[in-house]
């Protein structure tokens, strides 16, 4: 009995060292010495922070969406009978924030996305991208071409991003303001789109040429080719002819409205292409097809090698496993005579190969 009470008596408390000269707290039997958890108490101290600043910033993300929202959303509700969806500002995350609108002539459906701290070569900022999907009549309307106004600061950047933008050469122009490039496959694109008239007064080169357009565009961009690179033939076939559409990529303002007249013009923009205003030399169309046929040539010719390579590795796999499973069904001596003669081949192989260096 004694020996079982034993085992429930508290244990005398461990020896304190006698080296400790800061401060500590004395209860009873209980010591704290603050001056051995200063490890801990920084790494603590390093959460709470981290804690407190995404807490911050998350607030003030939405904060600055939400703003931005309510500043789009009249001209959204202009533009489309359905503007939103019911709940409205739509958060991905405590950075990234989006909008659908449907229900617009000439428009199939258009995504809003609102980027928070968005970090390129660790310059943080913020920014907003509204993707236009143009609807069957007019991306019928429309000539197949890739185009854009990109500023100089995302030149670096944007073609890791944009398979579509490497069809087209990067060159100044002299309608636009030096700090702005334009990326087409042809000058008789540019040629064309400078030309259209957005306004009786504007047309699209001074539109770019002006505040808040000349202040606030990273880029704006007309391209009937998809974002990554297609890796089926008939994906890229299937989609080739309603995959038409408009970005437009802005730095948010710390004054929402500032930047309504640019989102306003897009629109108008939308409309005059989807108008069938945009015309196209004949040789520069038929420039366009070849390069589209090329492309189409090439994703089939890879798509071919990449199933030849998996059917020879799929042949080689079986014959592994054929091989194994007739090693398997033979005795422990046969299986002993086979390994030798496999080893004895090898070595012929390997003195045949030392030979033949020599």
């Amino acid at each position: 009995m004694a020996s079982l009470l034993a085992l429930f008596a508290p244990s005398p408390p461990p020896p304190l060292s006698t080296d400790y000269s800061g401060t500590q707290f004395a209860w009873r039997f209980l010591v704290f010495r603050p001056a051995l958890f200063v490890p801990q108490a920084i790494l603590l101290l390093g959460v709470l922070l981290y804690l407190a600043i995404a807490l911050y910033g998350k607030h003030r993300n939405q904060r600055t969406a939400d703003a931005l929202y309510n500043a789009l959303h009249p001209l959204l509700a202009r533009n489309f009978s359905a503007p939103a969806s019911s709940s409205g500002l739509i958060p991905d995350g405590p950075t990234d924030f989006f909008v659908f609108s449907t229900g617009r002539r000439a428009v199939a459906s258009l995504h809003t996305f609102l980027w928070q701290l968005y970090d390129l070569r660790y310059q943080p900022r913020d920014h907003l991208t509204l993707d236009f999907l143009l609807d069957a009549d007019a991306a019928a309307a429309l000539p197949d071409f890739v185009w854009a106004v990109i500023n100089k600061s995302e030149l670096t950047t944007i073609k890791d991003n944009r398979w579509d933008l490497t069809f087209t050469r990067t060159t100044e122009h002299s309608s636009l303001p030096p700090m702005f490039s334009i990326m087409s496959e042809f000058a008789d694109v540019s040629d064309a789109l400078f030309k259209l008239h957005l306004s009786p007064s504007t047309t699209l080169s001074t539109l770019l040429a002006t505040p808040p357009s000349l202040t606030y565009l990273r880029s704006l961009s007309i391209t009937d080719q998809p974002h990554e690179r297609p890796q089926l033939a008939a994906s890229y076939v299937a989609e080739k002819h309603t995959s038409k559409r408009v970005f437009l990529d802005i730095s948010i303002p710390k004054q929402p409205s500032d930047i309504l007249p640019l989102v306003d013009a897009v629109f108008a923009l939308v409309d005059i292409l989807a108008a069938g205003k945009v015309s196209l030399r004949p040789e520069t169309k038929a420039k366009i097809r070849k390069v589209r046929e090329d492309i189409e040539k090439e994703i089939r010719e890879e798509e071919i090698r990449e199933k030849k390579e998996e059917a020879a590795e799929d042949k080689k796999a079986a014959k592994r496993k054929a091989e194994q499973d007739k090693i398997a069904r033979l005795s422990p001596v046969e299986q002993k005579k086979l390994l030798e003669r496999n080893q004895k081949r090898a070595l012929k192989k390997s003195q045949a190969k030392v030979v033949r260096k020599a």
